[in-house]
């Protein structure tokens, strides 16, 4: 049986090291991920963040590091498009040829990442999407995205939501992260989180690395997924801003029947669904930062 946390977040940080605020440059984040695909934690480790304007420069410091082509393991990235203009994406089509070539591709660009904040806007950046991307459409949530959603889903999309930011107003209320959660369960949508989850439990954290950086109340990415998973089982909308809120680790029970928070229940088919189908995945500017203080909560595979 698998660990229900390996149920819940297998392949579910998705690297973005090139990013604030670590801030890394491409070789610097290429060799981090290829040490995180060899390590015993590579059971969480998603895809390698990168922006489609930056593909040519992941190219010219991919020399060693890539597997051998064809290969079974493919590097897998999450491409961030500007605009989904035709140039981007026939840019990103070309990168993906150049790599299948000689077969099983060494890296695949397959899954893409941008924003929209109108129903209009959705529908025209997938009416240009070739079928064969997964897309994530990043979308506001300070009011009712339940339209946005819904034109996410009709359009075969995912919905890709901002958890938090270098800056305290970055992070939305819980009432809006649950509004959110609720209506991507409601109309059958995954999704996936970005910014601010660096950590499993919610508390106060400084919001950068630089020695003198302020400090906010940040969510935890256990947080997050518990509550988009309790969610679609039928928790009620107070329970999961609780939940959003919580920061005591001795509040959640992991066992190998599943998981359990205050009375709530989660079982090894539930939490299996909730991240096939639910919450996918998060982006985060640190791999080792989540999986350590996992280790250090015990509460990893």
């Amino acid at each position: 049986m698998h660990h229900p946390l390996r149920l819940l977040l297998a392949g579910a940080v998705d690297y973005a090291g090139l990013f604030p605020p670590a801030g890394l440059d491409m070789p610097a984040a290429m060799r981090n991920y290829a040490d995180y695909l060899k390590s015993t934690d590579r059971w969480a480790l998603g895809r390698f963040v990168v922006p489609a304007a930056r593909l040519g420069e992941l190219e010219n410091a991919a020399a060693g590091l890539l597997p051998q082509n064809p290969s079974p393991d493919p590097w897998r990235l999450a491409v961030l498009l500007a605009s989904g203009s035709r140039e981007e994406l026939e840019s990103l089509g070309e990168f993906n040829c150049r790599h299948a070539a000689e077969g099983a591709p060494a890296v695949s660009g397959d899954v893409v990442e941008l924003k929209a904040d109108s129903v209009d806007s959705i529908e025209r950046v997938m009416a240009a999407l070739p079928r064969y991307f997964t897309a994530y459409i990043e979308i506001p949530i300070h009011r009712d995205p339940a339209d946005l959603i819904a034109a996410i889903g009709r359009s075969g999309a995912r919905a890709k939501v901002r958890t938090g930011g270098v800056t305290p107003d970055a992070f939305p209320a819980p009432r809006d992260l649950v509004r959110f959660l609720r209506t991507c369960a409601g109309a059958g949508v995954p999704c996936k989180a970005t910014a601010g989850l660096h950590h499993p439990l919610r508390a106060s954290y400084r919001l950068t690395y630089e020695p003198d950086s302020a400090t906010g109340t940040m969510y935890g990415f256990l947080n997050v997924f518990l509550a988009a998973a309790w969610l679609r089982a039928g928790m009620s909308d107070a329970d999961a801003e609780r939940l959003l809120e919580e920061q005591s680790a001795e509040s959640l029970r992991v066992s190998d029947w599943g998981i359990e928070w205050r009375g709530h229940r989660l079982d090894a088919d539930a939490l299996r669904h909730a991240h096939a189908d639910g919450m996918v995945s998060f982006g985060s500017c640190s791999f080792t930062e989540p999986v350590s203080e996992l280790r250090a909560l015990g509460l990893t595979p």
